[in-house]
């Protein structure tokens, strides 16, 4: 730890290490309703995120709000059992800390996992979509302020935010366990509020297929830290105005639950690849 400046850090990782001797090669966040994946987790130690120094507090329904330890098709990983997001009124230190810590620990790649509404007219609830690219709406940057050079450089590259290498071993892990991935860009708003059809239209004409209020600070910290980046939408809903329906969080946890046994075996499936 002696190359990290940030004291909180340091301070985080000691407390993490006394109580677990496990080294995480990968970590994963999991987002609404996808909190199962952690279930299927061996020899797991879980750390209540109000425990950790400096960690803030998942207050989401969905979100279980615990830091798992332990191995996933023999690899050891560390898995974030729900996220903290930027309209709890958390800051963006807040939201992206935990990447941070990964980093810290050791871990090298990162898959993120959320719930997300269908912008594209192609997709239904319960598809999975690869996020190839995205589209930062939320009118900030977590790299905003000092630089902290012990983690990365002032201005890091973002024209490969998701790795081409873990995509293309997902789609060949899809294909060999007949299951069918969907692939676009995601858009990322501040929330809480849904959008509006007129925003989804707009977003449309950007270029997003799918929407949602996470992941992208994630990505970007993680890509100026260098690590491996995959990440993946639950598409639960679709978005404002694409049906002729209102929006509600239960709609978003119903979808994810009943896909979980699919999005399941698909992280098991690509990890036991990583």
């Amino acid at each position: 730890m002696s190359r990290f400046d940030d004291m909180k850090l340091i301070d985080t990782v000691k407390f993490i290490q006394e109580k677990n001797k496990l080294k995480p090669e990968l970590a994963i966040v999991l987002g609404s309703g996808l909190g199962s994946l952690a279930d299927t987790i061996t020899s797991p130690l879980k750390i209540p995120y109000e425990s950790i120094p400096h960690f803030a507090k998942s207050t989401v329904e969905g979100h279980a709000g615990e830091l798992v330890f332990g191995f996933l098709n023999e690899k050891s990983i560390v898995c974030m059992k729900g996220r903290f997001h930027f309209y709890e009124g958390y800051s963006m230190d807040n939201v992206t800390y935990p990447i941070k810590l990964f980093k810290a620990l050791g871990v090298k790649t990162l898959i993120l996992t959320n719930a997300a509404g269908g912008i594209n007219k192609s997709f239904s609830p319960g598809d999975l979509m690869l996020i190839k690219d995205h589209i930062n709406f939320l009118g900030t940057n977590p790299l905003i302020g000092p630089n902290e050079n012990s983690l990365g450089p002032r201005f890091p590259d973002m024209s490969e935010a998701y790795s081409k290498r873990l995509i293309e071993l997902a789609k060949k892990t899809a294909s060999s366990i007949k299951i069918k991935l969907k692939e676009g860009v995601y858009l990322a708003t501040t929330g809480p509020s849904y959008e509006t059809p007129s925003e989804i239209k707009m977003f449309r004409n950007l270029g997003a297929d799918a929407v949602g209020m996470s992941t992208v600070p994630e990505v970007i910290i993680a890509n100026h830290m260098g690590l491996e980046v995959f990440a993946i939408s639950c598409i639960t809903n679709m978005a404002a105005g694409v049906l002729n329906q209102k929006l509600c969080h239960n709609e978003v946890t119903q979808t994810a639950n009943k896909t979980k046994e699919t999005f399941i075996h698909f992280i098991q499936s690509l990890i036991a690849k990583i």
